[in-house]
């Protein structure tokens, strides 16, 4: 397992996250992604650990803070030392039925890290993360609340999910203009299925050095090797919440090329598509969701799955997105001053 550093932050992160959506679920949209009991949290986290994985995400809307609350008896249950993991959470949808608890107000966002922290039952947020963009309530506003967390000790480090790249810019502005505790990382969705990222949001965050942690990167198990272009599938999450939505033939063609690829190096297709995330420069870390022990060790075993320029190449030839303005000419303009500016 490597480490990582978060954003421009002095916080180093596991390359692999495990993620919570699965825990606490009941019949309800989240019973169709997990619902782990204690006992099977339990379970994963020590998995998880054992592997070396430090960095643990949640949010306060999984399963309506059931997420965090077994998040929360789960590391009293392993034992493990409050300093060796990194405990995220996020704040932004509903938590009631009132006006006010939603989105991202300063009051919503104080009460819900209050919340939050007692669930968890941890006197601090390592990385604090607004979940979605509000356009009701004015940026600074949100900012300033998140800057008043890390000021009081509640919260470590901040982080969005979820946003623009021109939004978070300026949020990025917004903090350095008020001397606001900055953001060091963004939570969005990437995977080998859904290049979309690579548009605006990853040139972005290389520019400012914000840290990028990704969801989904199976795309909602599309790419977990359960579906064929026949239409043929075992089970899945996917077949009742076919969600995020991706180009299924792109991800069909990908899958094609993944499967040859697992059969010469003698891993899994899911293996291959995390491999690929975490030979893109731009990640940090990239989130594991899973059901059972056996599962989330399959997909840590992509650490060890290296995948050659060759293989690389031949992925790219069937995922990459196709052209959009402005980058083509973007690329096209500045094509003699980029080769100028790497010959120094």
């Amino acid at each position: 397992m490597r480490y990582n550093r978060l954003g421009h932050s002095g916080l180093f992160v596991s390359e692999l996250c495990l993620g919570t959506m699965t825990f606490g679920g009941s019949d309800d949209m989240w019973g169709q992604i997990g619902k782990l009991q204690q006992d099977e949290a339990d379970g994963l986290l020590k998995t998880a650990l054992d592997a070396g994985i430090n960095f643990i995400d949640t949010a306060n809307i999984y399963a309506t803070g059931k997420s965090e609350e077994i998040l929360g008896q789960s590391l009293k249950n392993v034992g493990v030392a409050r300093e060796d993991v990194v405990i995220t959470t996020k704040v932004h949808g509903p938590m009631g039925e009132g006006p006010n608890a939603r989105g991202s107000s300063r009051g919503h966002i104080l009460d819900q890290a209050k919340a939050s922290l007692k669930r968890l039952q941890l006197d601090h947020i390592d990385l604090y993360q607004i979940h979605g963009f509000d356009p009701a309530t004015p940026m600074a506003e949100t900012l300033e609340a998140l800057d008043m967390l890390v000021r009081q000790g509640h919260v470590r480090y901040l982080g969005l999910s979820n946003w623009a790249a021109w939004q978070v810019v300026k949020a990025v502005g917004i903090t350095e203009a008020r001397r606001l505790a900055p953001i060091v990382s963004l939570q969005a969705y990437y995977s080998v299925a859904g290049r979309d990222l690579e548009r605006e949001l990853a040139p972005m965050l290389q520019a400012e050095q914000i840290g990028l942690m990704v969801w989904s990167p199976l795309a909602g198990g599309f790419l977990s090797g359960k579906f064929d272009r026949d239409g043929k599938t075992a089970e899945g999450r996917r077949v009742n919440f076919d969600f995020p939505p991706i180009d299924k033939d792109r991800a069909y063609d990908a899958i094609d090329v993944m499967r040859t690829i697992a059969q010469d190096k003698g891993c899994t297709i899911p293996q291959v598509a995390l491999a690929w995330l975490l030979h893109q420069k731009v990640v940090t870390s990239v989130i594991l969701g899973a059901k059972r022990p056996e599962q989330l060790a399959d997909n840590i075993g992509a650490v060890e799955v290296t995948l050659s320029s060759e293989d690389l190449a031949a992925l790219d030839a069937v995922t990459q997105l196709p052209a959009e303005y402005p980058g083509w000419m973007i690329e096209r303009q500045g094509e003699y001053r980029a080769h100028m500016a790497q010959s120094k």
